[in-house]
Order: C-alpha cells, then sequence, then structure tokens
C-alpha cells in the first residue's frame, strides 16, 4: 500500500497514552470507515473477546472453516483465550496446564495458561497490538489509509501489530532488536508490506531505549503513528479485562472441580507490564498476589540494575509506563540460565526420556511443554519459587502464563547447547539441568515488597519516562493513586461503544 499526503497539519494530536474515548478528527475517522468498508473489516468489540460465546451467529458461523494464520478479517474475532488445540474452533475454558509436583517440586499447582493458540503469531501479544490500533482507529487518531502504524517491541508485539495491519490493509513497522531470534524475522518478511517495514535496532533483549530512540526518529513523521506498548494504557485495559477474566475462568473452573482451595499468587514477567494489569483483576476477584518477573542478569527493579539476557520477550532496563507498581507485591529476578537450560531440557530426547523415566512426570505433560517458549519457563521458574517463599500446599495455585511456544526459540537451541552444556547434553546434564534449575528455583532472588520498596520502584519510572520521554510530572504521579487505575477500567465499554459505531457506518455484513 503507498502511503499518500500528510495528514492536514491541522489534524488533533493523538492521545500519546490512548486515554482517549471520543472522535477526535471526523476526517481520519470517515478514511477509515470508508477504508474498512472496502476491505470488509468488522471490528470486534473488547467485550466480545473477552467472552467470544457472545459473537454473532454469521461471525461465528464462518470461523470453524477458516485457517487461524491467514491475514482474513475474520481472524480479528479470534483474537482471545478460547480457542481449542486447533485454533479453529473455540473451547469453553482457556487452554491451560496444571503442572504436576513430579516437574515442579513443590506441592502447590503451579498453572499455567497458554498463549500460543492466538491466531497469526501463535502468541497473545496479538491481543495488545489489536487493543491499541482499534481505539485509535474508531476515534480517528490513525487514519490506515495515509498513515503508517509503528510497532516497538522486543518480537510478539510487533509481530501481532503487523499481523492486525495486515488485516485491516494499513501499512505497519515493527521495531525490534536485531539479536531476537530467527523465528521472528522470518514471520515479520513473510507478513510485512516492505522489507523497509522490518526495523532492527542496536543489542538484544535488554535494548529497549534503543528501540524508542528508533521510534521516536519514526514519530517525526506525522504519517507514523507510535503504538508504544509500553507507555498505552488501552494494553492495560485489555488486558485487565480479556486475560483477567480468561485466568479467572480457569480459576473458577479448578475451584469447582476441587483442583485447588484458592488462588495464592499471578505471576508474570514486567514486558510492557500489560499482561501483569491481569494481576490487578485476580486480585481484586480473588485476592492473589501479584509478583512481577525479570531476569537476574538485568534486575532493574530488585536492584535498580543493568545488564543483558536470552529471556527474550520481557524487555527491561525501565519501569513501563502502565506498570500498576504499586499493586506489585513480590519480585523475582530469574537466571537466564534457568529459562534456557529448562527449555532445552523440555525439547530434547534426552530430556524428555529424564523426565519420563527418573521423574515420572507423565507424557503428556511432556508433550504438552512444547507450548512453553523462553518466557514461559522464566515465569514458572518464578512460580515455583513463590511456592517456596509462601511454602504453599497442594490447595493454593500460583498461576502465570506462556505467552509463547517453543517454536517461536527452535533455532535458539544451537546457542544453549554450546553456550550452557558445553556442546554435550547427556542424562547426567538433564538430571542436573533438573536439580539445578526446577528443584533449585529456590535459589532465585525474590523480594517481598513493602510500600517502601514499591514506591522506590515507581520513583525509578521518572528518569524514563519525564526525563527521556517528556512526560508532564503530574501525569507521571497521578498513577500513584489507586483511583487512577480503577478510572481507566471503563474506557473498555466506551470503546466498545465506538466500535459498534464504527461498524455500523462501514455496514459490512459476513
Amino acid at each position: 500500500m503507498e502511503t499518500k499526503a500528510s495528514p492536514s497539519a491541522t489534524a488533533p494530536t493523538p492521545d500519546r497514552f490512548g486515554l482517549n474515548a471520543s472522535v477526535i478528527d471526523a476526517r481520519a475517522l470517515a478514511s477509515a470507515v470508508q477504508h474498512c468498508r472496502k476491505r470488509r473489516v468488522v471490528l470486534p468489540t473488547f467485550g466480545q473477546l473477552q467472552a467470544p460465546s457472545h459473537l454473532a451467529a454469521e461471525i461465528a458461523h464462518g470461523l470453524p472453516g477458516l485457517l487461524p494464520d491467514v491475514a482474513d478479517p475474520l481472524n480479528l474475532f479470534r483474537i482471545h483465550w478460547f480457542n481449542g488445540h486447533s485454533r479453529a474452533a473455540q473451547v469453553d475454558c482457556p487452554a491451560h496446564l496444571v503442572l504436576p509436583q513430579a516437574l515442579t517440586g513443590v506441592e502447590a499447582p503451579i498453572v499455567v495458561m497458554l498463549g500460543d493458540r492466538f491466531p497469526m503469531i501463535r502468541a497473545h501479544k496479538v491481543l495488545a497490538a489489536y487493543a491499541c490500533l482499534a481505539p485509535a482507529l474508531v476515534t480517528g487518531q490513525f487514519d490506515p489509509v495515509e498513515q503508517r502504524a509503528i510497532w516497538p517491541s522486543t518480537g510478539n508485539f510487533c509481530r501481532g501489530g503487523i499481523a492486525v495491519s495486515a488485516i485491516m490493509g494499513c501499512r505497519g513497522v515493527a521495531v525490534l532488536p536485531e539479536k531476537m531470534s530467527k523465528e521472528r524475522f522470518e514471520w515479520l518478511a513473510a507478513w510485512v508490506t516492505d522489507s523497509e517495514d522490518i526495523v532492527r535496532t542496536p543489542g538484544s533483549e535488554s535494548n529497549v531505549k534503543e528501540i524508542y530512540d528508533a521510534c521516536a526518529e519514526l514519530a517525526r513523521d506525522p504519517r507514523n503513528l507510535v503504538l508504544n506498548q509500553f507507555s498505552d494504557f488501552r494494553n492495560y485495559v485489555a488486558h485487565y479485562h480479556i486475560t483477567g477474566s480468561a485466568l479467572g475462568t480457569i480459576i473458577e473452573s479448578l475451584l469447582a472441580s476441587s483442583r485447588i482451595d484458592s488462588l495464592h499468587s499471578f505471576v508474570a514477567a514486567t514486558g510492557s507490564a500489560g499482561t501483569l494489569a491481569a494481576g490487578d483483576h485476580l486480585r481484586e476477584a480473588f485476592g492473589a498476589r501479584i509478583a512481577a518477573v525479570e531476569a537476574a542478569q538485568c534486575p532493574t527493579l530488585t536492584r535498580n540494575g543493568f545488564g543483558e539476557h536470552h529471556i527474550q520477550g520481557i524487555g527491561d532496563k525501565h519501569v513501563p509506563f502502565i506498570h500498576n507498581v504499586l499493586n506489585t507485591s513480590d519480585l523475582i529476578a530469574v537466571d537466564d540460565n534457568a529459562s534456557d537450560a529448562l527449555f532445552y531440557l523440555a525439547n530434547d530426547p534426552v530430556g524428555q526420556r529424564y523426565l519420563r523415566e527418573r521423574r515420572q512426570v507423565p507424557i503428556e505433560t511432556i508433550v504438552s511443554l512444547r507450548h512453553i517458549g523462553l518466557s514461559g519457563w522464566a515465569n514458572i521458574v518464578a512460580a515455583i519459587r513463590m511456592a517456596h517463599a509462601y511454602n504453599l500446599d497442594a490447595g493454593q495455585a500460583v498461576v502465570t502464563i506462556a505467552t509463547d511456544g517453543a517454536q517461536l526459540y527452535d533455532s535458539e537451541r544451537p546457542r544453549i547447547l554450546r553456550d550452557r552444556f558445553r556442546g554435550d547434553f547427556d542424562y547426567t546434564a538433564a538430571a542436573e539441568t533438573f536439580a539445578r534449575y526446577a528443584l533449585g528455583a529456590r535459589a532465585m532472588e525474590h523480594v517481598e515488597l513493602d510500600q517502601k520498596a514499591r514506591e522506590r520502584i515507581f520513583n525509578l519510572g521518572y528518569f524514563t519516562w519525564v526525563e527521556q520521554h517528556n512526560v508532564p510530572l503530574d501525569s507521571f504521579v497521578a498513577r500513584r493513586r489507586p483511583s487512577f487505575w480503577r478510572d481507566l477500567r471503563p474506557l473498555m465499554h466506551e470503546w466498545d461503544s465506538l466500535i459498534t459505531d464504527f461498524n455500523a457506518r462501514t455496514a459490512v455484513r459476513f
């Protein structure tokens, strides 16, 4: 798609935090309506993605026969947690694993919701991407004909953004570190409009500032709209309602079947902090603690530290603007040796044989570990650490998320074999890996946050957002108030009303 002339200089400036719920540019909105009518795009509401069983009959009827990885507008209605194993049909309860004690070494059930059931990218970040773009579209903040959507990410969010952009027929640009996994770049190459729409920034997982710098340069052109997941509250709102509700469905199911007695905590890597918003939902619904996870090699939150690591997809060296820090109860720093080594153990035939023979892990569990990528293993190690920290029993569950599956990291296995195992992974190495990183997860650093510690982390964000990104001080400080976060949540319903009106104007029927 060719990029046309820049928008009018008199057009209102888009809200950089995604908080707007009214039309700010009628001309851009009219252009978007006409464009989506031609593309036959119908936008799902947030409510439909939260409870997809309520989809209109004509939409639900068309989904089972549609491949989940094609740029078809109907696949927007699969951007939810209720996809089955085939990703073509819905299920009543989101896909999840309840890891046995034989694998975790703790009595507490470790519950893992699986993100690789999402369409197009096999990762849940496509939900955040849609959540950021759709309200921008229906409020006239983004013109899909004249503008490009810029997607800053350490891998999955930008892929989700490119997928949503392709479906909507607009130009998307992925901005990500050059050292991310080969699979990410292969996927992007197949989906972008032009090879120039993949912007490789210096460094790897920890180099988020370099991503920001590239986006700042792109933002100089008014034809580019940066959808910054780290500061866009549409990301927070979507995960609070949609991911939080999906996790709640799993917990209610486990409670009803007496597999657990209570939910103790929710564990998730910091990343953009969008997923952590689901913890706010679970805290209110079940009284759960919220544990934020980072790499021990880059302990920004735990130690005001810095460094490099290999837990792809979690980002660091700053406090995301949408992280509700003052509602976070625990920090866990996971050694990236642990996520690398356990990932390798779970996907290597020798490691699988060890788990089956010596640990007596059920074969169905071993097979299902294919649904867990590097950050998922980091989350699992942190969940085990939480179980140790609070001496949890068999009735107290810890719930976490596997953002994506192993297929995104197969190219990393030679690196892990070379760097972690000196080129030789045998039965002894499998046993040592399990002992050191699964049974030894209690050695990971854990910090129980008091108010003073939470204030320290909150204040650390000043240097990124106020000094580097020119966020007004009053906007930065406003996030201290619990009411600020509560007041965000009704925005979902306001956006849904605008999406409904938008669909009525396009008058597209499937």
